[in-house]
């Protein structure tokens, strides 16, 4: 089949706005894209009106958790749960992120490798969902931070061990973990866990299969570490000062900010079941986070969008909310959705095949009612989205079932 949406308002994903643009997707493709008024439609193409609506590519989200529903206590109820029960609940997460624009995801942690099962069901078509890139269970230190999805090492040969052990399950990133965490008790966020050795080990074992690796990190100490190790990206880079952030821009390390994740748990009172310590850990440093984001932003850091849905209060569908965060932090309307767009293609490296709306490249597409460059909120509004394209399907909204 072959789709036209023409006089459209068309954001491509690389900072370009076009208006009164169409563009012609054919089969999983897309075929042309171009002004309206010189852009030769092909005969019998299922045209669809553009005028009002904003075309944008597939949205990324770098940094989710699938397997973790948004509870008050999601360590808890975790292990309350059968792994049978996770992965049904994983898939639901997954709609329900495709349904919020959302083309693809980079699952940073889980607590098996269902989530490798799931990314093939989708994959397949039984199931709704985003492209997935899963990094399996999270790598980290004997009594160390995510333990709860994560696998516990000692010493560079149980790293390298844990590394090709995940990427043989089907891993498309690695995860380790180079500081403590919110949400683990008994662990600093300022503290940096494993060594340099470990760190470097997971870098080392990771190129071999030419895969890349994300740091979790809220620490300086710990971002410095995983920036010299060779990592990709840094996740949460929660308390970042200028020699880790000139460290970063030297070896073109990406920041995954997350935002949403300390602040919907720290906008939470004593009484909403979220573990103290972690209520405790979350609104110290939530100011410190926005400081650091606005840092990185001023620096030229690049930045790419990630929310760390699954953690407390912060809900797999409502992961535009982050791109309103950063845009109230400094950011442009425009900035935010290139961080959630081509960034982020870049960061987890599927450039080449999504993130922006070019010809050959694949189909995966939002259309909007309305003009998120004026309001970057709209984005958050389901009612406003009437076609999410992956692939050169639409797969949820009205336009699904035209």
């Amino acid at each position: 089949m072959t789709i036209a949406i023409h006089h459209a308002r068309l954001i491509d994903g690389t900072g370009a706005v076009h208006e009164r643009a169409t563009i012609i997707v054919r089969g999983s493709k897309i075929s042309a894209v171009g002004p309206s008024k010189t852009l030769a439609i092909p005969k019998g193409t299922v045209r669809i009106n553009g005028r009002g609506l904003t075309i944008l590519p597939g949205l990324i989200d770098c940094h989710v958790h699938l397997c973790l529903g948004g509870e008050a206590d999601v360590v808890a109820a975790l292990d309350s749960e059968h792994p049978s029960l996770t992965l049904l609940k994983s898939a639901s997460y997954a709609k329900a992120t495709l349904d919020a624009g959302f083309t693809t995801v980079r699952d940073v942690g889980a607590r098996d490798h269902s989530i490798f099962s799931l990314k093939q069901a989708v994959d397949s078509g039984l199931v709704p969902g985003p492209r997935i890139v899963g990094a399996g269970l999270a790598i980290c230190m004997i009594g160390g931070h995510a333990r709860f999805i994560g696998r516990e090492v000692e010493g560079t040969e149980q790293v390298r061990q844990a590394v090709m052990d995940q990427i043989a399950a089907g891993a498309g990133v690695i995860k380790v973990i180079a500081s403590g965490g919110v949400l683990t008790p008994g662990t600093s966020p300022d503290a940096a866990q494993m060594t340099m050795e470990e760190l470097s080990a997971a870098v080392d074992a990771a190129r071999h299969a030419e895969k890349k690796v994300a740091a979790h990190a809220h620490g300086a100490s710990g971002m410095r570490n995983a920036i010299l190790a060779g990592v990709r990206s840094i996740e949460h880079a929660t308390l970042l000062d200028e020699e880790a952030g000139a460290l970063m821009k030297r070896y073109g390390v990406y920041m995954v900010p997350t935002l949403s994740a300390l602040a919907t748990t720290a906008a939470c009172r004593p009484s909403c079941g979220i573990p103290e310590s972690a209520l405790a850990k979350a609104k110290a440093m939530t100011k410190r986070h926005q400081a650091s984001f606005k840092y990185a932003h001023q620096s030229g850091i690049s930045i790419a969008m990630g929310t760390d849905a699954g953690t407390p209060f912060n809900y797999h569908g409502d992961n535009a909310q982050e791109l309103e965060r950063m845009v109230a932090l400094g950011m442009t309307p425009m900035e935010a959705i290139v961080a959630s767009t081509a960034a982020a293609a870049r960061l987890i490296g599927i450039q080449d095949m999504v993130g922006t709306l070019m010809r050959g490249k694949e189909a995966d597409l939002v259309v909007l009612r309305g003009n998120p460059l004026q309001r970057i909120d709209l984005l958050r509004d389901r009612t406003r989205i009437l076609g999410v394209m992956r692939g050169g399907r639409f797969l949820s909204g009205p336009l699904s079932h035209a």
